[in-house]
Formats: structure tokens, C-alpha cells, sequence
């Protein structure tokens, strides 16, 4: 038994956001110095040249990330990426601080290894995270950064609150990733509307001077025709892939108690559904714009899927959640022993294999 499967029972008779919170008190410490940050990746970093891909005009060491939601405040990137994560998307980041919805706001679904979340966009806001990169620095593995807004902002000032945290936060990420498709804010307007989307779109583009990736993170939940009119207005300002998907307000096939509790579901349950997603937009697209698979990855054997399916990266949060801190290295390995079964020698090979 790992020290982690150990652990995890007493961990998990916490409520499930203070358990988060230790649990990043524990990775802050881990990375606090450079002996401790080079024991994590000792201990659980898994290297393979098939491993890499080559996107956004960044090397990813290799296509398994965490998804944003565990690092709201850039507090433990270096960590992560010490457990050997290709790349790390923080945020969501608005421009001010924010406090979020009301706890409990995070529940286990132990049962369907899942989660619900209705956490409200909090966080620390734009400065305080550009203020802990400019002390700490930002780690070699890549690095991005979800973009979103205020709770109370309409629809023009939502436009000004992307535009906050895409200019303070600049310098810093490989790429950015628009996030309108939350279930657990206010739906004060219609954020993926084709009129919001273009008005966000040449908001950034118009700032983009140093032409950084711009992607944009859609749900699970949206009918397949505004699916595809959303690749349209991405392909129509040239936005450089899309990370799909969010979370679900979906129950179905649920067995645990807390399936009750309202919020975004993660985990294995929406596997299939992020996946049919994924294929579709491959599909659409013709492979030529880049997809992050993210929904139900917390295996080799999920990963490979949506790579398969179209996906160049795909991300995880549920899945580190429940198998703990040798998830990244136990992915990768099992991704190459996949690679070459099926005759691929790098996972760029395989991205969208399904379709052909």
C-alpha cells in the first residue's frame, strides 16, 4: 500500500476544501526549498522523449497537466510541477480578490470518484498572483493561466475584467485559457453568446502584442451546434485551441449522496461525455486546432483516450485528487507502454489515431 492510499482515509473524514487546503500547506512546504523541490522530482518524476509534445511554441515535457481549480493562486506550481506534471493552469484568476459562494462549496463523491464543486471563482486576485511569480519565479514546466471574472461584473465589465488579468498577468504563462463555461457563477448574461465571445476575442487580441496563446476552456453540457459555432468564432480570431471540458451540472448513473449538492461534477462520470466532445470539435476541425482534454483523467488508460480522440494534452484534478501524488508518474508510464503496443513512438502520433 502507498504512504498516500494510507493516508487518504483520514484525509477524506475531513471536509473536502479544508483537506485541499492542507494539502497544498504540504506542497508549499515540499517545494519551500531546492533539496526538498529535487526530492519530489526524484522521487516522482517520470521522463520519456515519446512523452513530449511540441505546442503553443513551448516543449511540454509531457501531455499530462493539472487542470485549474487545485492552483487558484499560483501558491504551489513549483510543486506540482516537482510531481511531474507537464504544465500547470492556474487561476481561475479574476481581477480582484473574491470570496467566492458560501461552504461548504467542495464535496467527495466517493462512490463515483467524483467531485462537485460550486466554488464561486474565488481567489486572490490578479495582483496578489502576479506578485507571488514575480518573488517565486515561475517553474520550467509550462505554464497557464484561466482567465476569469467578477461575480457582481455585466457583460461590458466583464470584457474590462478579462483584459485586468490578461494584462497584469502577462509576462508570466506559455499560454491563457478564457473560461466561460463555469456552472457555479451567476448567469447574469449569456458569457458564450457569439457577441461576447467576438467582443472578449478582439478585447485580447487588440493586447496581445507579444502574441501569446489564447484558448478558451467550454462545457460538457452546451447542444452540439453552439459547440461548433463556438469553433467557428475561435477559428475566425485565429484563438490558438480550446481545452474541453468544464464541469457538468449532469447526475446521471450517480450513487453517492452528495450527487444532490448543486455545483460543476468532475471526475470519472463525465469520462465519456468530455471525450465524445473531444472527438467532435477533432472532427470538426480536421485536427488543426489544438485540443486539452480534461474530464475523468486518472489513468493511462483515460488519457490515451482523449489523446486518441484528438486531444494533445489533457489535464487532470479529481484524479490527483483521489490517486495522490504518484498520479502524473503512474499516467506517463502506463502512456508509453500504451505508445508502443499500439506502434506509436510519441504521443504527437497518436493525437486523433480514432479518426483516421
Amino acid at each position: 500500500m502507498s504512504l498516500y492510499a494510507s493516508v487518504r482515509p483520514l484525509a477524506f473524514t475531513l471536509p473536502a476544501e479544508t483537506a485541499h487546503e492542507l494539502g497544498k500547506r504540504v506542497l508549499r512546504a515540499a517545494q519551500s526549498t531546492r533539496p526538498t523541490r529535487e526530492a519530489l522530482r526524484y522521487t516522482y518524476q517520470y521522463d520519456h522523449a515519446a512523452l513530449e509534445v511540441d505546442l503553443f511554441d513551448t516543449t511540454f515535457p509531457n501531455p499530462v497537466g493539472v487542470a485549474a481549480g487545485f492552483d487558484k493562486n499560483a501558491e504551489v506550481t513549483h510543486a506540482l510541477a516537482a510531481l511531474g506534471f507537464g504544465f500547470v493552469e492556474v487561476g481561475t484568476v479574476t481581477p480582484y480578490p473574491q470570496p467566492g459562494n458560501d461552504r461548504p462549496r467542495l464535496f467527495r463523491l466517493r462512490e463515483d470518484e467524483a467531485m462537485v464543486n460550486r466554488m464561486g471563482f474565488n481567489g486572490h486576485g490578479a495582483d496578489r498572483v502576479s506578485q507571488r511569480f514575480e518573488a517565486d519565479g515561475v517553474p520550467d514546466t509550462p505554464i497557464g493561466v484561466n482567465v476569469g471574472k467578477m461575480n457582481t461584473s455585466s457583460e461590458r465589465e466583464a470584457i474590462e475584467d478579462y483584459r485586468r488579468v490578461f494584462d497584469r498577468l502577462y509576462p508570466y504563462p506559455d499560454y491563457f485559457v478564457v473560461n466561460v463555461s463555469c456552472p457555479n457563477t451567476p448567469d447574469e448574461f449569456d458569457e458564450q453568446s457569439p457577441e461576447h465571445l467576438r467582443a472578449i476575442f478582439e478585447t485580447l487580441e487588440a493586447e496581445n502584442d507579444a502574441d501569446k496563446p489564447i484558448l478558451v476552456k467550454i462545457g460538457p453540457d452546451s447542444p452540439e451546434q453552439s459547440v461548433l459555432e463556438l469553433v467557428d468564432i475561435v477559428e475566425e480570431f485565429g484563438l490558438d485551441g480550446i481545452v474541453a471540458t468544464n464541469t457538468t451540472t449532469a447526475r446521471e448513473g450517480l450513487e453517492s449522496a452528495n450527487q444532490q449538492e448543486w455545483g460543476g461534477l468532475s471526475g470519472k462520470p463525465l469520462t465519456e461525455r468530455s471525450t465524445d466532445v473531444i472527438r467532435t470539435l477533432a472532427e470538426y476541425t480536421g485536427g488543426d486546432l489544438p485540443i486539452i482534454g480534461v474530464g475523468g483523467v486518472d489513468s493511462a488508460e483515460s488519457a490515451y483516450a482523449k489523446i486518441r480522440a484528438g486531444a494533445s494534452l489533457v489535464q487532470l484534478y479529481t484524479g490527483f485528487v483521489y490517486n495522490g501524488p504518484t498520479t502524473a508518474r503512474e499516467i506517463n508510464r502506463g502512456l508509453v507502454e500504451l505508445l508502443y503496443r499500439d506502434g506509436f513512438s510519441s504521443i504527437e502520433e497518436a493525437v486523433g489515431a480514432d479518426l483516421e
